[in-house]
């Protein structure tokens, strides 16, 4: 006979299969709380955690742990991570700020890489006295930049900690101040963008925030310059330029811990403004359909964003009727080249039969992550524009049904 399973039987079997599952469980976790984990966006304000742990799966750096693995071996040796931590290198939090004092990834560094000794040794004041200036820097008096830099060896982490800016010019002649905030790109990559928040109303900005940059090994410090662009926000138009400043590592010593450094903003790269670039645009009007298909093709000779190396242009087209936009396009953008081959078409419906008041610009910009994207050069063409513009325009409309291609040189944005 078939034995007869009791209540008591089947409660056992659950208890079991409950207990099992609860066991898989906690190894499992406690597997992957072996595991490094993937780097997160999280920036350090003041010591200040405004990107909390539990950002969503999509903002965070990294992916599962094959993605991430396949990830990396695509990239080569030298590339560099970007994180932004979520404390500062002196470990400093607010008091009132709980979740501040949790664990952090910096927290078993040993003293001997960042002493306490050096956390108020030297006072942005008292570096004023260790610059000198040129003549001509001194004429324009744009400002100081303290900053200082660490290098985490057990992380494979260069730190940089924007501390504060000095004696900024007004950008505003109504308010006689600034809105400044200040951009920093690792070079010769230009791979690595970061900004600072907008300060209102200030000449004498204190940002303190943090940017940690994993994965650069120590040699390859050697080999980098930090460019900063110290900026102006203007709610209504493009960004003013304060000034840069140029950071080569070359011999800096950051074995020794952490180093504050001072140096004076200067005039923007005056060579950026001397050559816009060309671009190679086709267009054709087709009367039956009142449609104007444009092409654009290509760009070349294009300036240096800065001194911050090849630009990542791509190009903005806007459609224009009787001065006011009516349709936008844009390509994809084109990573560090001076030549672009862009190759895409955008067809435009066109309100009316007539051509006169139609004008199409062309803006190529720079692509900037994180960051207003800055206008490259510009181009118009319609019945009004000036030049190969104008020219280009006229052969359009005296023959519709033809794509005609023409180089244009860049104008200022």
């Amino acid at each position: 006979k078939l034995p007869i399973l009791t209540p008591h039987s089947h409660a056992f079997g659950l208890v079991f299969t409950v207990s099992l599952f609860a066991w898989i469980c906690c190894q499992r976790r406690s597997a992957k709380s072996n595991k490094t984990p993937p780097y997160k966006f999280v920036h350090v304000l003041k010591g200040v955690d405004i990107y909390p742990e539990n950002l969503s799966s999509k903002k965070k750096f990294g992916g599962d742990d094959k993605s991430e693995a396949k990830r990396k071996a695509a990239l080569p040796n030298l590339s560099l991570h970007l994180d932004l931590e979520k404390r500062d290198l002196n470990g400093n939090f607010p008091k009132t700020n709980p979740k501040a004092g949790s664990s952090s990834d910096l927290e078993n560094v040993t003293p001997k890489l960042f002493p306490e000794t050096e956390k108020e040794a030297v006072s942005p004041e008292s570096l004023k006295s260790s610059t000198s200036l040129t003549s001509e820097e001194k004429q324009e008096k744009l400002g100081t930049l303290f900053l200082s830099l660490e290098y985490n060896f057990e992380k494979k982490a260069f730190v940089v900690n924007i501390k504060e800016a000095q004696g900024l010019p007004a950008m505003d002649e109504q308010s006689m101040t600034s809105d400044p905030y200040i951009k920093m790109t690792i070079l010769p990559e230009k791979k690595h963008k970061v900004k600072t928040r907008v300060l209102r109303k200030t000449l004498d900005p204190v940002f303190d925030e943090t940017f940690t940059f994993y994965g650069v090994p120590y040699p390859h410090i050697q080999e980098l310059s930090l460019h900063f662009t110290v900026l102006s926000f203007d709610r209504f138009s493009r960004d003013d330029v304060i000034g840069e400043v140029l950071v080569p590592l070359s011999g800096i010593e950051l074995s020794d811990g952490k180093m504050l450094m001072t140096r004076e903003i200067i005039k923007r790269n005056a060579k950026k403004s001397s050559g816009r670039g060309e671009l190679l645009v086709s267009l054709c009007y087709q009367s039956t359909t009142n449609t104007l298909t444009v092409v654009v093709l290509k760009a070349r000779h294009l300036p240096k964003s800065d001194v911050s190396g090849l630009s990542d242009p791509y190009v903005k087209v806007n459609l224009y009727h009787a001065k006011k936009r009516i349709s936008k396009k844009k390509t994809h953008v084109k990573k560090c080249t001076p030549n672009a081959v862009f190759n895409e078409l955008f067809v435009f419906d066109i309100p009316c039969e007539s051509l006169e008041e139609i004008s199409v610009e062309f803006l190529v910009l720079d692509s900037e992550r994180g960051s207003r994207n800055e206008v490259i050069g510009r181009l118009v063409l319609g019945a009004t524009a000036e030049g190969s513009g104008g020219g280009h325009w006229k052969e359009i409309c005296d023959f519709p049904r033809r794509q005609i291609a023409k180089w244009h040189m860049l104008c200022d944005g």
